[in-house]
């Protein structure tokens, strides 16, 4: 018989852990963090962050702490940036800022922006400090890895399954009188609630308070468990939220409510609308380049409201749908030109069929191909470009450290109101002959 050598074994152990990550990261963290530095480390990268993302934050964060910064940097590269910031917080602060200047810019930015939730957001609440929990584990295993952390105040584990999705909950009480042979599966139960990621404190105190838990899982858009709010945990917060809030009543807030006052509400939307201004100046001066052509063709002064109020509502649904992801942390500011190809053909296809309907009401109008081709094209063009814009601006103004929530719209609509008439009055200059 063949004898198995070292580089045959290594093969052995590397394409396990390519197609078995969760099973490999469970073997794994029954190890010292010493060893799993090194296995780690031998790994190619990419089958290194299959396991690395299934890894418990709390053992991932101590074998972080122990790489090289080469290491550091190319793992925190390519790591998903919300497991890899759930990972950074579970480091001291001083590790987690010098972990963060290592890493490439795009990717530091998306990390840097999973680590800014708002301050009254479940992740800013939570604890990171957590262990994956699965089905499989044993009581016995399980007791280990609770007498090494020394938590007394934990009443509920929660497991996951391979790919860090929550799926039950265990309570302690059931763990500590169940054979120790016993799979936490067999001792589990639904989970009784759970918050997203962006839930607020008012919503995190409702779920308290109507399922009467003293733990709350956090999860992401994708359910992946990424922390535990503990009752007691948001009950000091919100207390010392409040003596804050008796410290600065007499100051003015930082942003604007219903009811301030009118001088602060006026100081603080007159710059946008000034630069608004502008860009409707703008927009007419495009309309005035083409004003020879509209003379001769007055029907097209008649159909541009169309071309601009299609072109804008197809931008305004990119714009929403984007701003929407940014604020869950569905998508991240590097992957643009994923966004960038999914909306362009988005709304190629949505502008193809819209083209047709307006070219069939124009040409029951009109009784003119030549213009129905026009504005059919234009359509096309506008709204193709709109769909790109609704989701490049809010990316753009993110990456330069802006919030796209202010001042997305003002310039979506200058992009859509400019190029929505230059597509129509350009093409319709160029075929002004079929008309």
């Amino acid at each position: 018989m063949k004898q198995i050598t070292p580089k045959t074994n290594r093969l052995m152990h590397r394409s396990f852990c390519d197609h078995y990550p969760a099973e490999a990261s469970e073997h794994l963290e029954k190890l010292s963090a010493e060893d799993m530095r090194e296995i780690l480390l031998e790994l190619p990268i990419d089958t290194a962050i299959k396991i690395w993302e299934r890894l418990s934050p709390v053992s991932a964060a101590q074998v972080l702490s122990m790489m090289e910064e080469k290491a550091v940097k190319a793992i925190l590269d390519r790591i998903d940036p919300v497991y890899g910031a759930t990972l950074l917080s579970a480091l001291p602060s001083d590790y987690r800022q010098q972990f963060l200047e290592l890493v490439a810019a795009p990717s530091r930015q998306d990390l840097e922006r999973a680590l800014s939730f708002s301050p009254d957001s479940a992740v800013a609440t939570m604890g990171t400090k957590i262990h994956f929990y699965t089905p499989e584990m044993t009581v016995r295993d399980t007791l280990l890895i609770l007498k090494h952390q020394r938590r007394p105040s934990v009443r509920v584990l929660f497991l996951v399954n391979e790919d860090r999705v929550l799926t039950a909950q265990v309570d302690i009480q059931h763990i500590a009188l169940a054979n120790k042979e016993t799979l936490l599966g067999d001792l589990s139960r639904p989970v009784r609630a759970f918050v997203e990621a962006t839930a607020s404190r008012e919503e995190m105190a409702e779920i308290f308070e109507r399922h009467r838990v003293t733990e709350l899982p956090v999860v992401d858009v994708h359910r992946h468990l990424i922390g535990i709010v503990r009752h007691h945990t948001l009950i000091n917060v919100a207390m010392e939220e409040n003596s804050a809030d008796i410290q600065t009543m007499v100051g003015v807030s930082k942003e604007e409510r219903a009811l301030s006052r009118i001088s602060f509400a006026v100081r603080k939307r007159q710059p946008w609308l000034q630069i608004n201004l502008a860009t409707a100046f703008l927009a007419a001066a495009v309309v005035g380049l083409f004003e020879q052509t509209i003379a001769q063709v007055t029907a097209l002064a008649i159909l541009l409201p169309v071309v601009a109020g299609q072109s804008g509502n197809t931008g305004a649904q990119a714009l929403a749908v984007t701003m929407r992801g940014l604020a869950l942390r569905e998508i991240w500011p590097r992957q643009w030109l994923k966004l960038v190809r999914k909306e362009a053909a988005t709304g190629f296809w949505n502008g193809l069929a819209v083209a047709v309907t307006t070219a069939l009401g124009v040409f029951i109008w009109s009784r003119s191909p030549g213009l129905c081709l026009i504005i059919g094209s234009s359509m096309i063009l506008s709204m193709m470009i709109a769909s790109m814009s609704g989701a490049m601006i809010p990316v753009l103004l993110t990456k330069l450290g802006q919030d796209p929530a202010t001042s997305s719209s003002i310039f979506l609509t200058t992009v859509t109101d400019v190029m929505g008439f230059f597509s129509f009055l350009g093409i319709a200059t160029l075929l002004i002959g079929m008309i």
